[in-house]
Formats: C-alpha cells, structure tokens, sequence
C-alpha cells in the first residue's frame, strides 16, 4: 500500500515539473514561492489592522507569530527528522528526470514541506480571524496557500505528498490558534477614525 503510494506520488511529480510546464510559470514559480516576494502582503496587511484597530492588535500579532512557530518547528525540527523522506532533487530513483528551477536542492528531508505548512497554518489563521473583515474574499489566502505549495513541486523540490502533508499540518495548526484567538481573544473594536485620530 505505501509502495503504491509512494509510486503515484512520483507519478504526479513528473507530471507537474515535466510534463505540466510552461516559459511564464518557469519564470514566476522560482521567485513566487519565496518568502521575502510576500513581505509587501504581510506589512500591508499589519498596517491596515494598525490603521483600524490600532496597538490593540498586538495580540493578534503574537498569535501569529506563535502560529509560524508552531508550523516551523513541528514541520522542520520534528516531522521531517522522523519521516527522512527524501526530496525529488535526491531522490536516487528520479536521476535525470527533475527539472530544478532553483539554485540548489535542499539537504534536509522533504517531508512535511516546511512552505506548506507555514503558509496554511497563517491562511487558515487569517481565515478564520480575520473573517469579520474580509468575508469570502479570505478564500484567497488559501488560494495564495495552495498556489505556493504547487510552487514547491512545479520547481522541483518537493512531491505531492509533501506538500499535502504540510497542508493537512499548517491547516490543523492555524485553525487551531484561529479557534483559541476568537474565544479567549478576538479582534477589538474597529476604531471610529484611522489610528484613532479625530
């Protein structure tokens, strides 16, 4: 059962970084799934809580912080270390077939995908917190989620499973701190003018 999986797995890895390919996606995937690309969302969006709520958002910011925490360590320190499940780019039974879009291959493990567990444990975060705010528009950041996890695989450096697994993780995650944040926490009253200013 684990051998068929495992083979399928392979499977669809080829089709995503071979056959499933194009010139655009081989431009944007490389850079689009690094981190530093999404820091412009990230402080545009403190600062639109700032602008709204004030420093009485901090402790959403602290939720968030613990929440990337959680989903680092568990997925990079913990999981992966376990499983030892080797990436594509070391794989000794796909030489010659990866194609690498990025500079280099990883020497950890590949299972969970650390991007994939991050970046669903703050999608789902959001999601679920930040509701109130962005209604059914929050669907894009599991859109956002998913698109970065395709990355991971269409560049090379990651298979399905690995980054599926890193989804189920960062998901359980997020709406886990989301469920603990709306209880015992929750966003404070919008203010009346920006910054609060009259």
């Amino acid at each position: 059962m684990l051998e068929k999986l495992l083979q399928w797995d392979r499977a669809l890895f080829i089709k995503i970084n071979n056959d499933w390919t194009n010139s655009f996606l081989d431009t944007v995937f490389p850079w689009y799934r690094y981190q530093n690309t999404w820091l412009p969302l990230y402080l545009f969006l403190f600062l639109f809580l700032l602008m709204n709520y004030g420093w009485r958002i901090w402790p959403f910011v602290v939720t968030v912080a613990l929440t990337v925490t959680a989903t680092d360590q568990l997925s990079s320190h913990l999981i992966k270390l376990f499983i030892n499940k080797p990436r594509p780019c070391h794989d000794a039974s796909l030489v010659g077939q990866v194609r690498l879009l990025v500079s280099y291959c990883p020497d950890n493990p590949g299972f969970t995908s650390s991007h994939a567990t991050n970046h669903f444990g703050i999608a789902c975060l959001f999601f679920f917190t930040l509701y109130p705010i962005f209604k059914r528009g929050g669907y894009w950041w599991l859109v956002w989620a998913a698109t970065i996890s395709y990355a991971q695989v269409y560049v090379g450096i990651h298979f399905p499973l690995d980054v599926v697994g890193g989804a189920i993780l960062g998901s359980l995650i997020g709406c886990g701190m989301a469920i603990l944040y709306n209880k015992y926490i929750g966003l404070p009253p919008r203010l009346e003018t920006p910054f609060g200013l009259a």
